[in-house]
């Protein structure tokens, strides 16, 4: 009972922290447009710089924080790190200037590495076999909250482009309050380890991870790529919507919503009952082939139908990455999850750093007057063909657990 309460607690405070990151999105476009003084091509390439900038941060703490969970456990780092991000959010609402908007981003990075400590956090309260399922779950999380968030960050930013900065850090700081009274500490003092600053970066943690298993390296490897391919909905979606469709912010808003609750859909329910049936090898070549067949969708749609047909198809990419993390979780020992957790989030955060400039690159120049060709969803089938890359590292790895 204690552990599915406590499971309970940390779904609640990745719903939340989603639904403030989701808030922002639907606006940051015309923020940017308005801060800079571009238009929205322009705004696209600033963006995928912004969106380095908050990875590169993410792969320098990740590690640190995941050692620092396994040192002194979740509860604190996750705290700490949640009530930084309502103070960073206050950062941006107030930013006179682009240039305070590039420290924000910045500084959402670092609280942003804290999704190591989550994650370790589920790994220490739920069995191995079903840690899958379980970080599916957590995927249900990121879901629901781009279903409320981007939807609710549309409606409040037609009041004002400014307003979703605001929500969103009521919203942390009410996070860190909910956190602070209800959350316990899944890591006992057994577990715990020293912290070493050896390890306290990627390359650290893999030597470490390898010499218990070196599957690990192939499953890394294969969620970076995964990363990088499934970074192009955040990245450029928006910008891509716009170029292609004409969508204004507030169909960018409830597009993302639908694209949020099908993920919480196939993440929360098809998930565990899927996974079972078809294992973790049929569940990744089933979620990268839907990704695929979407980008295919989103290049021949014409109206809003074909987007949310091509939105649903892609949906089924959900079985991804709690499949490969569920695998991975249960290649190393209970004192290293933090450990590792770190280590896949900076790789991970690497992903981010090329991919946010790398897709708004392409959509600059597949869009607008001087473009070397016109085609505005060029980002989608960029995103596929890395997919298909993923795929075959996942495998790679998969196969040599027969061995």
């Amino acid at each position: 009972m204690q552990h599915r309460a406590s499971f309970g607690f940390v779904f609640a405070i990745v719903l939340i922290d989603m639904l403030g990151f989701g808030i922002v999105i639907p606006v940051m476009p015309g923020l940017i447009m308005h801060l800079a003084h571009v238009p929205i091509n322009a705004a696209a390439g600033y963006a995928g710089w912004l969106g380095a900038g908050y990875a590169a941060m993410q792969f320098v703490c990740a590690p640190i924080i995941g050692n620092l969970s396994d040192r002194f456990g979740r509860r604190p780092v996750l705290l700490a790190s949640i009530f930084a991000l309502g103070l960073d959010y206050l950062l941006q609402f107030f930013a006179p200037v682009f240039g305070w908007l590039i420290v924000g981003r910045l500084l959402a990075g670092v609280t942003g590495a804290s999704y190591s400590a989550a994650y370790a956090y589920i790994a220490d309260i739920t069995p191995p076999e079903k840690r899958a399922a379980s970080f599916g779950m957590m995927g249900m999380a990121f879901g629901v909250g781009f279903v409320v968030g981007p939807a609710l960050g549309g409606i409040v930013g037609s009041y004002g482009e400014r307003l979703p900065f605001l929500a969103a850090a009521v919203l942390a700081l009410a996070n860190f309050a909910f956190g602070l009274i209800f959350l316990k500490e899944s890591l006992p003092q057994s577990d715990r380890r020293p912290f070493d600053w050896r390890k306290a970066h990627a390359l650290g943690s893999l030597r470490a991870l390898r010499k218990q298993n070196d599957t690990v390296l192939w499953f890394v490897a294969a969620l970076g790529a995964w990363q990088l391919a499934h970074i192009v909905y955040p990245a450029v979606w928006s910008y891509m919507a716009i170029a292609a469709y004409g969508y204004t912010a507030r169909q960018v808003g409830l597009a993302l919503a639908v694209v949020g609750l099908t993920s919480a859909v196939v993440q929360g329910f098809l998930l565990g009952r899927v996974l079972p049936r078809i294992g973790e090898r049929g569940a990744v070549a089933l979620g990268v082939g839907a990704l695929c067949l979407a980008a295919v969708l989103y290049c021949i749609a014409t109206t809003t139908g074909m987007v949310y047909t091509a939105i649903a198809v892609g949906s089924l990419q959900g079985f991804v990455q709690p499949s490969i993390s569920g695998l991975n979780s249960r290649a190393v020992d209970a004192r290293s999850q933090g450990e590792l957790q770190g280590a896949v989030q900076s790789i991970g955060s690497i992903a981010q750093i090329v991919g946010p400039p790398l897709y708004a690159q392409i959509l600059v120049h597949c869009s607008g007057a001087d473009a070397w060709i016109y085609l505005p969803t060029m980002p989608m089938l960029a995103s596929a063909a890395i997919a298909v890359v993923a795929l075959g590292l996942f495998m790679k790895g998969a196969s040599k657990l027969e061995t």
